[in-house]
């Protein structure tokens, strides 16, 4: 879209619009690692939701063994519970929701989050809509553990502590360390200039969303400018490093599978 500037009578061509125009995006997809960005998003809708749409960002057929989606809801919308047998954790981005579990209702707003084991009967809701990211995965049970308990919580009234000593990168912990829980979920925070202690390469597989600010991220060989609202995808083994770059700090959700043997599925 042209927009002409009323002082220099010179035409302003969106940055985003332009690169469109010519096939641009930062979108990459390997075989190691993908970073899906906005401008890329196909919305979809889900056999059973209402007034709502889906961003499938991560998912099997890109070789995971979780789904992560965006639930985009308009007013008065619903939508339909994880598939049977996974267990799913919702974080609420924009707007309010609300979580109807048996007879006790939820209020969920910015930076409240929802932990649904495997046998919880719910339904999740938006009156005046709002968008929310969820991690879903089938559950690995280990014999003689109790399943998981439903969880809601507040994701500002989580401590922050340093990762390896560093107090210029903080964790908070969404769900406990507990045998029973087969995935985590936690939100990195990172001052400005902070980075990484060190390149990462582990069995765990990872789903993120920057949620505030950027940097560059290393996945496999290639580093890649991030932002605000970005999706990343890194495989098992993926060698993985960040730096918050800007002037404001840098923040994000990360999923990743846990407590659990590498030989078990």
């Amino acid at each position: 879209m042209v927009q002409y500037n009323a002082y220099s009578c010179t035409p302003e061509i969106s940055y985003n619009a332009l690169m469109q125009h010519f096939g641009f995006t930062r979108t990459s997809v390997q075989r190691e690692h993908s970073l899906l960005t906005p401008d890329s998003f196909i919305r979809a809708p889900f056999p059973g939701d209402q007034n709502g749409t889906r961003v499938v960002h991560i998912n099997p057929a890109i070789g995971a063994g979780f789904t992560m989606f965006t639930l985009e809801a308009a007013s008065n919308a619903t939508f339909a519970p994880a598939l049977d047998g996974c267990s799913s954790l919702i974080f609420i981005l924009e707007g309010a929701f609300s979580l109807q579990i048996a007879k006790k209702k939820h209020s969920l707003k910015v930076g409240d989050y929802a932990f649904l084991p495997l046998t919880a009967d719910y339904t999740l809701s938006s009156k005046n809509g709002g968008r929310a990211i969820v991690f879903e995965k089938p559950y690995n049970a280990i014999a003689g553990t109790n399943l998981p308990e439903i969880i809601i919580g507040n994701s500002q009234s989580l401590p922050k502590n340093p990762v390896l000593g560093d107090p210029r990168v903080l964790v908070q912990t969404l769900l406990p360390d507990q045998p029973s829980f087969d995935f985590a979920v936690n939100i990195m925070n990172f001052e400005t200039g902070a980075h990484l202690s060190l390149v990462e390469t582990h069995v765990m597989e990872h789903g993120l969303l920057m949620l505030s600010g950027g940097g560059i991220y290393r996945l496999g060989n290639d580093w890649y400018p991030v932002q605000t609202g970005d999706v990343i995808y890194m495989a098992p083994y993926c060698p993985q490093w960040f730096g918050a770059l800007g002037s404001a700090s840098s923040s994000y959700l990360i999923y990743k599978d846990w407590n659990r043997h590498s030989l078990e599925s």
